[in-house]
């Protein structure tokens, strides 16, 4: 394998970086590979496969293209989005858009017929990689939305293949060696690196808003656009489990605080976080980061558990904002693509693991065997 240590790499002048994937159901993992690809070089540029590309190598994605499009443009670290990616990547893709070289995480990917997608790029010495993030992948939040099935939307007695949908969201037993998940522990490190740092300026217009943000999807970016249009610094509360699992029930959220923490921060319209922010808006709160703006969404919200409303104060300080964000996609809508289209997920999920178990097996077998040439040589 033709690869380079990241952790020694140091970024050129005007080197511009190539990564692609099929990003769907974009998370903080992607978002990670992304930063480490853009410290590599000086211009990050995706490619994001297409509907039909991915249909074909692995099975329906459960996001549409468009959709897939927006999302990675979102992500703070990407300069330009190539849409309709090939799904191998070829010296001459590099070429067109003038790339020095490809960046992919510590995995395999191959096509429908068990290739290794970056063999070319390997074989040509332009192929490098990036750590990938432990502890999430697009399996396991599939997974983790097909458990919700079991105890919230139907019989236990009519859910297919019970025990692999278990398997899938733990994710412990995994046949594939990456796509397995142990559970995801946020480190102070990680939530500098995703941090812009940056403070808001003199005279800046702070806008703030707060919600669950679980499964962070097209619909949040969209509505955090217009938000971010409104002033020029945002902040984005975000309610702690226990709050969210309070007001939205059954077994949410999917995704814990840390990792909402994350794919919120990765957001480029996004300046900063409130860790577990505070059901109701205080007027501690708005003191404290100097708020001009609270904004929320066009969708109902619950009243605090004192049975108060939680945006009483902003209210009557009248700086408060209700906007649309003209994308009606929500979290459920999310879960109930994957329940109603489960089976296909779990066959998907199956196919890729077997195709990468076989893959990582031939993998270490050309290791072990270019280890014996070694030593007989050294021998010799």
């Amino acid at each position: 394998m033709s690869t380079s240590n990241t952790s020694a790499t140091k970024p050129e002048q005007n080197v511009r970086v190539w990564m692609d994937g099929c990003y769907d159901m974009v998370h903080f993992g992607h978002a990670n590979a992304c930063r480490q690809a853009k410290q590599m070089g000086t211009s990050l540029i995706v490619g994001v496969h297409s509907d039909e590309e991915i249909t074909k190598h692995k099975g329906p994605p459960v996001f549409t293209e468009q959709e897939r499009y927006k999302m990675v443009r979102a992500i703070k670290w990407v300069d330009q989005v190539v849409e309709n990616a090939p799904y191998v990547t070829t010296l001459e893709t590099l070429e067109d858009y003038n790339c020095a070289f490809c960046v992919h995480g510590d995995d395999i990917t191959v096509t429908a017929d068990g290739v290794d997608t970056y063999h070319i790029v390997k074989a040509a010495g332009r192929y490098r990689e990036c750590k990938r993030t432990q502890g999430v992948s697009t399996t396991d939040l599939v997974g983790r939305m097909l458990l919700v099935t079991k105890s919230h939307h139907e019989p236990d007695d009519m859910l297919p293949d019970p025990e692999n949908t278990r398997r899938m969201s733990l994710c412990k037993e995994s046949v594939s060696p990456w796509t397995g998940a142990s559970q995801f522990l946020a480190t102070t490190n990680k939530i500098i690196q995703f941090s812009n740092g940056r403070e808001p300026k003199p005279g800046d217009k702070v806008i703030y808003t707060a919600g669950a943000f679980d499964l962070f999807h097209v619909g949040h970016v969209d509505f955090l656009e217009k938000v971010k249009a409104l002033g020029d610094y945002l902040i984005v509360g975000l309610h702690g489990d226990r709050v969210v699992n309070r007001y939205k029930g059954s077994n949410h959220p999917i995704m814990n605080i840390h990792e909402r923490v994350l794919s919120v921060l990765a957001c480029r319209y996004v300046d900063e976080v409130v860790i577990a922010a505070p059901y109701s808006v205080t007027m501690d709160l708005i003191n404290h980061f100097k708020v001009s703006l609270v904004v929320h969404g066009q969708t109902d919200y619950e009243p605090d558990v004192d049975g108060s409303d939680p945006y009483e104060v902003p209210k009557k300080l009248g700086i408060f904002q209700q906007i649309d964000s003209g994308n009606p996609l929500t979290t459920q809508d999310i879960i109930t693509r994957i329940i109603d289209n489960r089976l296909q997920y779990e066959k998907r999920n199956k196919k890729k693991e077997a195709k990468e178990a076989a893959a990582y097996e031939a993998f270490q077998k050309l290791k072990a065997e270019n280890r014996n040439e070694s030593t007989a040589v050294n021998i010799v």
